[in-house]
């Protein structure tokens, strides 16, 4: 087994060659319930504010062991920002090397409020899946992958992909959105307290939101025997988003029959990434790397 140290900088090494990514705008038809008078986007130290057009940005797989699996990323922040650079960029370099086409979602956030980031989420999973034969992948092998309140975006994806408010009207509607499994990162689960993020709660759906939105997006709640393979990795020192929200939704999954695994680890902070000085909470892409294998994830394509 290889030294976390060595593995990156044998990925550093692999990445410098590797193709540059490619952006595909989400709604070239024109974005639902478009807004004028946001202002520009906003960049800064490796996050992204006031999002209005959606986009995604796919990068290439390792070019020696392409296998037709893909992973729609949501990188967190809250439905504020989105932490493009440490749950985004950083993940699809490591799917990357496991021979994974990562795409990473830049999605819509607080200042559209809900159901555009659901609505952004479907349209990915869609929008990829009718193009996987251009993208070389699996449309039957398409995850979704997400942290913190990506991580709820992405169980949104996996519970609510057949909801009415996911959907536009626009001809793509027809193509399958639900993701083939899941991958959550100390995700935002439950809009209920004690165990709710506030914040994510506010940006995502203000502050006097009906009881019936409150059930909706608890997602806990929307777990059916539909929702695909899953899984979960959290930390008790999470402080932001606590651990009760990947224990809930483990749960509901569970009940549900659906095959999941989670990973609760002693160490690590909200929002850790790839960061290394966890401890065991630090090895978890090993962890991950196993499950996407067992599952006949990282199979090579077949003839």
């Amino acid at each position: 087994m290889k030294p976390l140290g060595l593995f990156f900088a044998m990925t550093a090494i692999t990445l410098s060659a590797r193709a540059e990514p490619t952006v595909i705008p989400l709604w070239p038809e024109g974005v639902p319930g478009a807004k004028s008078g946001l202002g520009e986007e906003k960049r800064d130290n490796g996050h992204i504010a006031n999002v209005s057009e959606p986009t995604l940005t796919v990068y290439a797989p390792a070019v020696d062991k392409p296998n037709g699996t893909a992973v729609i990323i949501c990188p967190g922040g809250g439905y504020t920002n989105l932490s493009t650079e440490r749950e985004g960029v950083q993940y699809a370099n490591w799917l990357s090397t496991l021979g994974v086409t990562p795409i990473v979602l830049k999605y819509r956030l607080q200042q559209f409020g809900y159901p555009a980031p659901l609505q952004d989420v479907l349209r990915a999973v869609r929008l990829v899946r009718s193009r996987a034969a251009e993208l070389k992948i699996n449309p039957a092998r398409l995850g979704v992958m997400g942290s913190s309140a990506g991580g709820h975006l992405a169980a949104s994806a996996g519970t609510l992909f057949d909801h009415p408010a996911g959907k536009t009207g626009a001809a793509l509607d027809a193509t399958s959105a639900r993701p083939d499994f899941l991958i959550l990162m100390y995700p935002v689960i439950s809009m209920d307290d004690p165990v709710a993020h506030a914040g994510s709660r506010k940006a995502l759906l203000g502050l006097s939101p009906t009881p019936e939105l409150l059930k909706l997006m608890s997602l806990e709640n929307q777990v059916t025997p539909a929702t695909p393979p899953t899984l979960l990795i959290h930390t008790q020192e999470d402080h932001a988003v606590p651990v009760e929200n990947s224990i809930l939704f483990f749960q509901a999954l569970t009940r549900a029959g659906v095959p999941a695994e989670m990973y609760l680890f002693e160490h690590g902070s909200h929002g850790m990434g790839m960061k290394a000085g966890f401890g065991t909470a630090s090895e978890w892409p090993r962890r991950a790397e196993e499950w996407l294998r067992n599952r006949g994830l990282l199979d090579a394509i077949k003839p």
